[in-house]
């Protein structure tokens, strides 16, 4: 169920970059039925499109935070009881870290 969600998710948030990338920051939209977007006879307006990205932004962002938080749910488990700090680290040998080892002898004289 997790991988799912997970998948789902992150085509939320694919699909929402898109969504927010073809809005002009003007607010036209695609900027269909502008100058330069054809006639008066298109099917949508720029302000249509406009108006249909931001209602599509609205929704995918709806979604993608509702997605977040059932993640965070799923991942949160069960709350623990102890703390990190009160854990007690494992008894490690402390002849290996007193006992320094034994010099080797050295092949190259350090001075004559």
């Amino acid at each position: 169920m997790e991988t799912i969600l997970l998948v789902i998710h992150l085509l939320l948030a694919l699909t929402l970059v898109i969504v927010v990338l073809l809005q002009k920051s003007e607010g036209g939209g695609l900027g269909i039925g502008g100058p330069s977007g054809g006639g008066p006879g298109n099917m949508m307006s720029g302000r249509t499109a406009a108006d249909v990205l931001t209602r599509t932004t609205a929704v995918l962002a709806g979604l993608f935070i509702a997605t977040s938080l059932a993640l965070a749910i799923m991942a949160g488990g069960t709350p623990s009881t102890s703390s990190v700090i009160e854990t007690e680290p494992e008894k490690l040998e402390v002849e290996s870290m007193v006992k320094s080892p034994e010099p080797a002898e050295r092949s190259v004289p350090l001075s004559e």
